[in-house]
Formats: C-alpha cells, sequence, structure tokens
C-alpha cells in the first residue's frame, strides 16, 4: 500500500525523498528552520526536530491592584523594547564580524562612521518614541543580549570620548548606559517576562 503524501508547510526550507526514474508516491517535508531530514537506510525521509528549553514559571500573586497594574506594565514595555535590544545586538555582532576583514584601521573607522550615522538615523527616531522608563529599560535589555553594557559597546567601538558624551546625553533623560542586567537581583521579573515573550505566552 502506497504512503499519502506528507505536505507539512512552513517556511523556504525544503527537503524530499525523490527517486529519480521512479514512479513511486515519495513524502515531501517543507522544513522550519530548527528542522532537518534524515534519510533512513530503507530511503524513507524522516523529519528530525529539536527544541529549546521551555521555561515553566509559577502563577504570580499579586498583593494590590497597583502590583498588578505595574506588572502589566512591564510586559508592555519589555513587548516593545526586547526586540530593539535583539536587533541591536545583532547589528553588533554582524558590525564586529564584518570589522575583522577589513584591512586596517582606516578602513574600519570608516565603516563605524557609517554604521554611527546609520543607527542615528534609522533608530533616532524610534527612540524618541519611547517613555523614559521603556528607555532605561531597553538599556538593560541590550546588556542581557550582549552581555555588556551600552557604555562598554560604545567604548569599545567608537572610543572613551564618544561613550562619555552619549551617556552624559542619556543622564539627561534619567538614564545611564552603565547600568547592567542582573536576572537573579532587581531585574528578576523583567527576565521572567523576557522568557515568556520569547516562548510566545505573551
Amino acid at each position: 500500500m502506497p504512503l499519502l503524501p506528507i505536505l507539512v508547510k512552513a517556511q523556504g526550507y525544503y527537503a524530499s525523498n525523490v527517486n529519480p526514474g521512479s514512479n513511486s508516491t515519495y513524502s515531501t517535508f517543507y522544513l522550519k528552520p530548527n528542522v532537518s531530514a534524515i534519510i533512513a537506510a530503507d530511503g524513507d525521509t524522516i523529519a528530525s526536530m529539536w527544541f529549546t528549553d521551555f521555561i515553566k514559571y509559577q502563577p504570580l500573586t499579586f498583593r494590590d491592584a497597583k502590583e498588578r497594574m505595574a506588572y502589566n506594565k512591564l510586559v508592555r514595555d519589555v513587548k516593545r523594547t526586547l526586540p530593539y535590544a535583539k536587533e541591536i545586538a545583532r547589528i553588533i555582532t554582524e558590525t564586529y564580524e564584518y570589522m575583522e576583514t577589513l584591512p586596517n584601521d582606516r578602513a574600519r573607522q570608516r565603516h563605524l562612521n557609517k554604521m554611527e550615522k546609520y543607527l542615528l538615523d534609522e533608530y533616532t527616531p524610534k527612540m524618541k518614541k519611547l517613555t523614559r522608563s521603556q528607555g532605561q529599560l531597553l538599556i538593560k535589555l541590550v546588556d542581557r543580549e550582549t552581555s555588556s553594557s551600552s557604555y562598554h559597546i560604545v567604548d569599545a567601538f567608537m572610543g572613551s570620548l564618544k561613550a562619555w558624551s552619549y551617556n552624559l546625553f542619556a543622564g539627561l533623560f534619567g538614564n545611564s548606559l552603565k547600568a547592567r542586567y542582573n536576572p537573579y537581583g532587581e531585574d528578576r521579573l523583567t527576565e521572567r517576562v523576557c522568557v515568556l515573550v520569547e516562548q510566545g505566552s505573551f
């Protein structure tokens, strides 16, 4: 009895156990990035999947309505700023890797100047739409995604003078680029929300 064709639609990744020159029925898998195809000894294509860790938290108990509102605000702010933090981390990684391929300091500085202009043009309008608390949260979430404070990142790429001046500017709005993220201390509740957002629970 022939197998029925299997279609699992996803993104643009696919694999099939096509047997050239054969008229037999075969299965086709359209695979997600976390799915790979394994060809078994008998020629069947088997989808192999890997899953990330899933963290289950106990339900929160709120002492009053004010505490519940504060938590709901934190959820809103994390959902607003976490994508920015992840995008910034990606840009930092790509910039560092690209700079490693450049031939000299002059070429690296030229690239950094272009990147600085791009980031200012691209993100300044977005950052202006953040509230003060969201701006403070974003600085910490950048640390979460990169394991480096924003001050250290600017210092490493653009020098101490710009790190100092950017931190001074941030201070005018009550922020500090030197703020660190502590998922086991003062940012424990923020870490919980981040994980739940990443897991798709919100």
